[in-house]
């Protein structure tokens, strides 16, 4: 609908019996005073309307959660796949953003929760989560095998007696497998451990960068077991690995490549060091990384440089400015959602559409940023 003005100019009333050249006159001062007051009044900044409608579009959101992970997809048929659950205790801020995201995608239920691992920056929120939004199933790799680190026992067993008191259904998952969700084709890649052990169609190809890696010695605690899957959505593939380390990310990538090349990769263990090797950069050739550490969580500079010199990358984003990382392993005001100073829960959120092209939106700045189909 088009607002139309009407302004009333005291003292300029076009009298009854005018000639046609008065009228032009008088036209012309109307014009001059409309100008006038376009200028002096503070405009609105006016946003470009979205290439295409979002009811056809997969919705995911990267809340803060401080460090933590909890990334939720939105499918056009309405299913819900949240990608674990942040942190537990701090009064159940985690909890909130999560459903404050559901709010904005206009759910009322978590349909899938999908836990990567058993630490608590992944899992621990889940007990506050389901007090405050319906949640339908669980995914997991199986149980938790780190039973000499008290917090990630701790969670564990948080995690069982919610189970239990909910009557959540559970589905247990291994490489390979398909997940349950509308409108997504998500399949597992990694889990207990485990990987898949034959190309993804359509991947395979020799990896050149394995020739002269770095071996890493095999991970001892429950990252090493991070469920991660690839979500295909049309011709646009998406990585999530959880925490999953650089010894089994090799086992992904090396000698050839399983994986083949990603759109979207989201950034494994935070930009810790201990994942995202140059080999496996170099093989998942991202457009865009998406990392979702804390001020003082993830963010390594080692692991930041790796990321940024990917064959293929067009942009890195960050939930926060990394203060281990400083100026020189930051990137771009505009692509942090959170900046130095009080965290003020800011989050990203990527549209996606069928043919590949999708924005990122920050939610600070309220700017998106356009990736055409490739």
């Amino acid at each position: 609908m088009i607002a139309r003005l009407r302004i009333p100019i005291s003292g300029w009333n076009m009298p009854d019996n005018v000639s046609v050249s008065g009228l032009r006159s008088y036209l012309s001062i109307l014009k001059l005073a409309w100008c006038a007051l376009m200028v002096s009044i503070p405009l609105a900044p006016v946003w470009a309307a979205p290439a295409q409608e979002t009811k056809n579009a997969l919705q995911i959101f990267f809340v803060d959660v401080e460090g933590g992970q909890a990334t939720l997809f939105v499918t056009p048929a309405k299913q819900s796949l949240l990608i674990d659950t942040g942190w537990p205790g701090n009064d159940g801020r985690d909890a909130d953003r999560i459903v404050a995201a559901a709010k904005k995608a206009n759910i009322s239920k978590i349909d899938y929760v999908l836990i990567t691992h058993f630490h608590d920056d992944h899992v621990g929120g889940l007990p506050q989560l389901a007090a405050r939004i319906p949640v339908g199933t669980v995914i997991d790799h199986g149980d938790n095998r780190e039973s000499t680190d008290a917090p990630t026992v701790q969670v564990w067993q948080a995690y069982q007696a919610l189970l239990a008191a909910k009557k959540l259904k559970r589905i247990t998952v291994k490489p390979g497998d398909s997940l349950p969700i509308r409108g997504i084709q998500a399949t597992v890649l990694s889990a207990d451990g485990a990987v898949i052990d034959r190309p993804l169609h359509g991947s395979g190809q020799e990896n050149a960068a394995c020739k002269n890696a770095e071996h890493y010695p095999a991970d001892q605690t429950e990252n090493i077991r991070s469920l991660g899957i690839v979500v295909t959505f049309g011709k646009l593939r998406i990585l999530d690995l959880g925490d999953l380390t650089r010894d089994k990310e090799m086992e992904l990538v090396c000698p050839n490549n399983k994986l083949g090349a990603i759109d979207v990769y989201i950034v494994s263990h935070h930009g810790w060091y201990q994942s995202g090797s140059p080999a496996f950069l170099n093989a998942i050739a991202p457009r865009v990384a998406i990392m979702d550490n804390g001020a003082k969580k993830g963010g390594t500079p080692s692991a930041w440089d790796i990321i940024e010199k990917s064959p293929r990358l067009e942009n890195l984003w960050q939930l926060h400015f990394s203060d281990e990382g400083g100026a020189a392993h930051n990137v771009a005001p505009e692509f942090i959602a959170n900046p130095e100073g009080t965290d003020a829960a800011n989050y990203l959120e990527l549209t996606a559409w069928p043919d590949g092209s999708f924005d990122v939106f920050n939610s600070r700045t309220k700017n998106a940023q356009h990736y055409s189909a490739h």
